[in-house]
């Protein structure tokens, strides 16, 4: 078909138009691929489907003729306008009355040559198709566009008719546009200078209007990718018709698009000489979750592989994590467990968490911010934040209001940027107690409920957290247990898989080997570089996320069940022996495992793995859940806060001030209960707290000095 008839088919344009029309037409209706009709076929689903958009890939463009790539970069809209009147014919010639029942269909590119980040867009850019990628940050509902209006002109006579505007197969450019003339009058006029124009009334007919729906999103730069001491750049993003609502806030897109200029000017009255760049998109692509932050060329797999079969590599990862940090081997460990990960499992509606939560608790210097910031660098998406910095929605997500519209838009907060990642929180324990709770549910269900303002979402946040935290009296005092020397709530406690007690005591061997460490690492630092270059381990944790993902063998099946069993049998048996686990640790050492075998690359979990997470297992709960009373594993002091022991002294306390109050007619004195429970070994002190936990509960009340009575 020739150029001129081509444009005739479709109701006249440019002759240049009509080639770019023409030549997109031939590359739907003739590219092979694998002797098959590639865009043909893929037209036939889009009818099938009933959808108006068409997936376009770059490489076939280039393929089949690199003129249709350099039309698409210097002359976006005329091209993109070109295509979809090639698509439409094709369509025509397939399904007339589908054809007939779409106004517009849209080819959507999946890739391109010019692929730019958000710093780098600037006024070259303008007008030419182009592609950045960045996180979703806000997202505005949807809303309704105006493109084609129609209106009624109600003439002086008294007559009336309706025309379209803007005239022609022209869309409105601007929400502002307004008609300037009756078309159709001056179509009428046939060259009578100004007669019957803009005399009369314009009266708009919303209801006859043509709409699409639309809807605005920012795109922020990756954290990974924000220089240093620099504050990430962002970029609004315009989606519409199918594109809408295809992303959430959180998610890692490349969008496709052509760069506009939005006037920003202080005032209507005054020259608006400053503009802001925006995006147009044609396409929207959803990035991959784990692996697209970090390149992996061939070389890089080979090299990954190889290593893997190192018999002593999980022992060289452990010690690539900080280096320049004396000891804490176990510490390093499960920063290497929590960089991996366990696998996730999705049972039906319900999602069983592969990430793993750290909490480093303890004195101040004792390296814990810089594990943190070292774990931060080297994960292959991470987000480093602080306790007192953050808000309950900078940490998951706040509900805006944009002030020149005044409508409400989600934006993402910590966790949800980290999605896939991890996120580091140093200082957790000055956050306040309305933040820390944001984070619950988003560590055990890796998702975030958002109801605030009419705008009810759900963003994903499947992030592992690695937090520190300094104790409440400035050290840490072993008496006081976990819950003594750190503010944080139970719920939150419980749901750390490893809690770590970094404690700093004076050791003349240990503080001299720490010392010549710590020199070496400032005179001599080429003496503590890591087994593994930063850079490589990174890549070798991004492959093992997104492809190792290992299953539990027999063997170690039967070694973590008889761990638990065998620890929780003496509590079955006696009642007075308090519960050493709980299935959530149970949980907890499958992910331990898991991650221990991904550190080798391994397909299957063996006795191995699951002896080794056993072993941190119990590291931890010796150094955390020992209930100094007993001298037994008790993980209600971790659970609950309190030790069994603890529980049932209050239960005690509590029963003998019903009692007494019941008997005498009054409150109870504090030296009378004291005289009583003396032969159960409780002191003075101990008293005064277990008063002060049934106070807080709602158990007692005080209601003259050091006299209690319980309430009814």
């Amino acid at each position: 078909m020739a150029g001129t008839e081509f444009v005739e088919e479709f109701g006249g344009g440019e002759e240049l138009v009509a080639d770019y029309m023409l030549m997109f037409y031939d590359f739907l209706r003739t590219f092979r691929e694998n002797n098959r009709f590639k865009y043909v076929e893929r037209i036939q689903e889009l009818i099938r489907e009933g959808r108006i958009s068409l997936h376009i890939d770059y490489e076939d463009l280039l393929r089949f003729d690199p003129k249709l790539v350099s039309i698409l970069e210097n002359s976006p809209e005329d091209a993109l306008q070109a295509f979809s009147k090639a698509v439409k014919k094709l369509v025509e010639s397939l399904d007339p009355d589908y054809a007939a029942a779409v106004r517009r269909f849209y080819p959507r590119l999946t890739g391109w040559k010019t692929r730019l980040s958000i710093r780098e867009l600037g006024s070259q850019h303008v007008g030419r198709l182009v592609m950045v990628d960045g996180i979703v940050v806000k997202m505005t509902t949807k809303k309704e566009r105006m493109i084609k209006a129609v209106y009624l002109h109600v003439l002086p006579t008294g007559e009336s008719h309706e025309f379209e505007w803007p005239p022609g197969e022209e869309e409105m450019k601007d929400e502002s546009e307004k008609p300037t003339y009756c078309p159709i009058c001056a179509e009428n006029i046939l060259g009578e200078e100004g007669k019957g124009r803009g005399r009369g009334v314009f009266k708009l007919v919303p209801e006859r209007s043509v709409f699409i729906d639309w809807q605005k999103i920012t795109v922020q730069e990756k954290p990974e990718d924000v220089p240093a001491g620099t504050i990430p750049r962002s970029v609004d993003v315009i989606l519409t018709e199918d594109l809408v609502d295809a992303v959430r806030p959180g998610d890692r897109v490349s969008v496709i698009g052509v760069p506009k200029l939005l006037s920003m000017g202080p005032s209507k009255r005054r020259v608006r000489n400053l503009f802001s760049i925006y995006l147009e998109a044609n396409n929207v692509i959803v990035s991959q979750r784990y692996l697209e932050e970090v390149k992996l060329s061939p070389e890089d797999e080979e090299k990954i592989l190889r290593m893997s079969r190192d018999p002593l590599i999980r022992r060289k990862i452990i010690a690539s994590i900080a280096p320049t940090i004396y000891g804490h081997w176990d510490i390093k460990e499960a920063v290497a467990m929590l960089l991996f990960g366990g696998v996730t499992k999705e049972v039906g509606n319900t999602r069983k968490r592969g990430e793993i939560h750290v909490l480093l608790l303890g004195d101040p210097g004792t390296a814990k911010s810089e594990m943190l910031q070292f774990a931060a660098k080297i994960a292959p998406r991470a987000v480093y934040t602080t306790g007192k910095g953050s808000s309950a929605a900078g940490l998951t997500a706040a509900v805006l209001r944009d002030k020149d519209t005044g409508e409400y838009f989600l934006e993402a907060g910590a966790m949800v940027l980290a999605d896939g990642g991890i996120v580091c929180i140093d200082e957790i324990d000055k956050m306040r107690e309305e933040d820390r709770s944001a984070i619950h549910t988003a560590m055990e269900q890796g998702f975030l409920s958002i109801a605030k303002a009419g705008i009810v979402a759900q963003l994903n946040a499947r992030a592992a957290i690695l937090a520190a935290g300094n104790p409440k009296h400035g050290r840490y005092i072993p008496e006081l247990g976990p819950k003594g020397n750190i503010n944080l709530p139970d719920s939150i406690l419980s749901r750390f898989d490893l809690i770590f007690i970094v404690r700093d005591v004076a050791d003349v061997e240990r503080d001299r080997a720490m010392i010549e460490h710590i020199l070496t690492a400032h005179e001599k630092p080429t003496e503590v570089q890591p087994e593994i270059p930063p850079d490589l381990l990174r890549k070798y944790i991004a492959y093992a996320r997104k492809y190792v993902r290992p299953k539990l063998t027999q063997e170690a099946i039967n070694l973590i069940t008889e761990y638990f069993v065998s620890l929780r049998k003496l509590s079955a048996q006696n009642p007075e022996v308090p519960l050493p686990l709980t299935p959530r640790q149970g949980e907890g050492l499958i992910r331990l495992a898991e991650a221990y075998a991904k550190m080798a690359l391994k397909d299957t979990v063996d006795a191995e793995d699951a002896a080794e997470a056993i072993r941190l297992m119990n590291s931890m709960l010796e150094s955390v859940g020992l209930d100094v009373e007993s001298n037994m594993i008790d993980i209600d002091l971790i659970m609950t806060g309190k030790p069994k022991s603890m529980r049932e002294k209050e239960i005690l306390v509590l029963k003998l001030i019903k009692e007494r109050y019941s008997e005498y007619g009054r409150c109870v004195l504090h030296k009378e209960l004291l005289e009583e429970l003396r032969e159960h070994g409780i002191t003075d002190d101990a008293l005064k707290q277990i008063i002060k936990n049934l106070k807080r509960s709602g158990d007692v009340y005080v209601p003259r000095y050091m006299c209690y009575a319980p309430v009814e």
